[in-house]
């Protein structure tokens, strides 16, 4: 295969789509900003070549139409990050993964798969080297176990490496954290592909049997051992947890608990305290405190028996792609399901839990409203745009019913004609009264735009040109009339036909 053939192999995903993105400015933060849109088209290789030799960046859907993968990634957005660090650290816990310098400095950690695999089973096993990673908060590709196929859905794209490839920062590390050229990045793929019967030998710390049935975080930092300046957060976590499992000894095993995974055990002192502290109150678990926080697995959580069973906290939300139909489509990942949205829905709480009942069986709880604006507002900027044909836009439809009107057996064959609310053609235009052309449209039920913005998108039809005069014919006895007519560019090899028999509830009356 030749290198670019070798390049859509190893990022195999979505038949129908691919993403772009539009690079702009660099944040404080590090983050570059980006402008991301679907194109609904598959790739090709022409395409792979723009990518590769820097002149359009592209990016792929890992899910296919049958909700299956071939590949999967982690997307750390921390900055700046150790890179090797992380190469090392996943060559410790025997992760094959690849490990790919992102567009803004942070990481993507590709899963290669020798076949498909169902996208929900994908991402439990990502979210678990994700937790075990320490990156529990970061994305995951896929972003849903489904994707909305019916409804004009396609998924969420992630940016390819090797953009610019000569000169490219979107580089592979090998497993040693040394930077791969592109030919050696795709040996190093092919090296790393791996089996579900592979993903499901990894171990993050399960043989410990004094934990197993607790919170995965406090699994995942034992596992790694508790390090200086946090040791004081993860026994507080500790504690509630023990306390749960083992209510009459959950002392004593808070204190082995300490001098088994401390990399330097608290002092008696201090484990006293945490110990007083817990007897005088009921405490939650610290979810929320770092490092739990970013060692967390909900869904794992959640099926554990001293797990976090709680109906107060948000899923976990993201994915918004914007399909730019009118009015527009919203689709919202809600712990890797795909929600579809109106407008409404996403912007009131109220409306989205209950399209969550409705289309996702669960009722999620409803944040405060400043809450909300926030967190949707930042999802909008970060937003996947859709196009979609112009058929499913407004202007599409007025402009399909314009010329509909203008061809169809209705024409006009004298001027006068036009006072019925006939078109009329001649010389390469065809004229009409707003009133005729306003009663066609609202026949076929489209009442969606007045005589300003219908003018506004008559003079679209006409390159920006102003589209409306005064007419004048003489009538059948010599008279000379006058009429205010609009027109578009004659529409020709174009015949509807008249509707038959209703539309909508009511009957179909020619407005002539």
């Amino acid at each position: 295969m030749s290198q670019i053939q070798r390049f859509m192999a190893a990022f195999e995903g979505s038949d129908v789509a691919y993403g772009q993105t539009q690079i702009g400015n660099t944040r404080r933060n590090g983050k570059t900003e980006a402008k991301s849109y679907v194109v609904r088209e598959p790739w090709d290789e022409s395409k792979v070549q723009e990518h590769l030799t820097g002149r359009i960046g592209v990016g792929m859907v890992p899910i296919n139409t049958q909700n299956k993968c071939k590949f999967g990634v982690i997307d750390i957005d921390t900055y700046p990050i150790d890179h090797k660090a992380l190469c090392q650290r996943l060559k410790q816990y025997g992760v094959p993964m690849v490990v790919c310098r992102s567009k803004s400095g942070g990481a993507h950690l590709y899963l290669f798969l020798k076949g498909w695999m169902d996208a929900a089973t994908l991402r439990e096993y990502l979210s678990e080297i994700a937790a075990a990673m320490g990156h529990a908060q970061c994305e995951i590709f896929p972003k849903q176990d489904k994707i909305l196929v019916e409804r004009g859905d396609v998924g969420n794209f992630i940016n390819l490496p090797y953009f610019d490839a000569d000169n490219t920062t979107r580089y592979a590390f090998d497993s040693e954290g040394n930077d791969l050229e592109l030919d050696a990045f795709l040996d190093f793929v092919e090296a790393t592909r791996v089996t579900h019967s592979d993903l499901e030998a990894l171990d993050f710390g399960s043989e410990r049997e004094d934990l197993k049935d607790g919170t995965p975080c406090l699994e995942l930092i034992a596992h790694r051992q508790i390090q200086e300046g946090e040791r004081n957060e993860v026994m507080f976590h500790a504690a509630w947890q023990l306390k749960n499992q083992y209510p009459e000894t959950w002392t004593s095993e808070l204190e082995e608990f300490n001098q088994r995974y401390c990399v330097r055990p608290l002092g008696a002192t201090e484990i006293v305290a945490i110990q007083n502290q817990h007897k005088k109150k009921d405490y939650g678990p610290s979810c929320k405190k770092e490092p739990m926080k970013s060692y967390c697995n909900v869904q794992e959580c959640k099926h554990r028996k001293h797990g976090i069973q709680t109906s107060d906290v948000l899923p976990k939300l993201g994915g918004l792609t914007i399909l730019l139909s009118e009015p527009r489509l919203y689709f919202l990942d809600v712990d890797g399901k795909r929600l579809e949205l109106s407008v409404e829905q996403l912007q009131v709480p109220l409306q989205f839990q209950r399209q969550c009942m409705e289309q996702l069986n669960f009722m999620p709880p409803i944040p405060k409203a400043s809450d909300w604006q926030t967190l949707i507002n930042g999802m909008l900027c970060e937003a996947t745009m859709v196009n979609v044909p112009e058929e499913l836009t407004t202007t599409g439809q007025f402009r399909e019913l314009v010329e509909d009107y203008c061809s169809s057996r209705i024409r006009a064959i004298t001027p006068e004609e036009m006072e019925l609310g006939k078109p009329y053609t001649e010389d390469g235009q065809t004229f009409f009264k707003m009133q005729g052309l306003e009663e066609y449209c609202k026949r076929y039920g489209f009442t969606k735009f007045n005589r300003t913005q219908m003018q506004e998108r008559l003079k679209d039809m006409n390159n920006g040109e102003q589209c409306h005069r005064k007419f004048n014919y003489k009538n059948d006895q010599g008279e000379w009339k006058t009429l205010r007519v609009w027109w578009v560019p004659e529409i020709k090899n174009k015949e509807s036909k008249l509707p038959v028999g209703t539309v909508g509830d009511s009957e179909y009356e020619p407005p002539f």
